[in-house]
């Protein structure tokens, strides 16, 4: 059971319209390395981790991972408020209004939607584990990339906050790992 606090994790501020920027971000909204990938694949990997401490990590930071969707939503909103279909399809955002309007969409940078293809969830603790270093690390280097796409500097505070999670899950999951390998130890059995 989760409880929403009404506020965002971090401010998303944004000193103008910036359609170019907004196209960026649905990298991170929507693409295979975005926040709903990492939070649906956190939560749905839980359910096959060995121990408590796993099942925990998981769904905390699946959990938080949803927050930093809502940020990124935040920004892409903040970024295309008020754009006219003219701005949008100059943009490149031409086929997603076409669809969307200025609503939100789970789709990458290149308008390619969502798949639960991005869901990595083998079974195989050690396995996802290993994916969700390499995720946390991949979401990392995507965030570095945007930083450098923008001069905006509410935009900037805001990357630079999920990057830093970013790091922080990458070293919470190595941690939670070494836990699961000696479980696995103990239990003679080795991956």
């Amino acid at each position: 059971m989760w409880y929403y606090e009404k506020k965002l994790q971090c401010p998303a501020n944004v000193s103008k319209t910036d359609l170019g920027m907004a196209k960026f971000l649905f990298a991170q909204y929507g693409g295979p390395d975005s926040e709903l990938a990492a939070a649906v694949r956190y939560l749905t990997q839980r359910y096959t981790m060995p121990i408590p401490q796993a099942k925990a990590l998981l769904t905390d930071i699946g959990t938080e991972e949803l927050a930093h969707w809502e940020i990124i939503g935040t920004l892409i909103y903040k970024l295309t408020y008020g754009a006219t279909p003219e701005q949008m399809r100059n943009a490149g955002l031409g086929d997603h209004f076409s669809q969307h309007d200025n609503a939100l969409y789970p789709h990458d940078a290149a308008g390619v939607p969502f798949t639960a293809a991005y869901i990595a969830s083998s079974g195989d603790p050690i396995a996802d584990l290993h994916e969700d270093l390499a995720a946390e690390q991949k979401a990392r280097a995507t965030y570095e990339r945007l930083i450098t796409l923008t001069n905006d500097t509410g935009v900037i505070t805001a990357l630079s906050f999920l990057r830093e999670r970013e790091v922080v899950h990458f070293q919470r999951f190595g941690e939670v790992l070494m836990l699961v390998q000696e479980h696995y130890q103990h239990k003679h059995i080795f991956y």
